[in-house]
């Protein structure tokens, strides 16, 4: 991971491809809410093991 990195950009991106393939149809609704559960939980992963250098900035 760079020190630039965007985890909230990076998530926005990878659930962006998730709903791409539901749409065209690669993926049924049960596999698609699979998906975004292991997305949320790789997520969860990336921030716990930010060293604190990085601010998430607040919506």
């Amino acid at each position: 991971m760079t020190y630039n990195f965007d985890p909230e950009r990076w998530y926005e991106n990878q659930y962006a491809l998730l709903e791409a393939r539901r749409r065209s149809g690669e993926l049924d609704v049960e596999g698609f809410e699979k998906a975004v559960a292991a997305l949320e939980e790789k997520h969860g992963e990336m921030l716990r093991r930010l060293d604190g250098t990085y601010q998430i900035p607040q919506k």
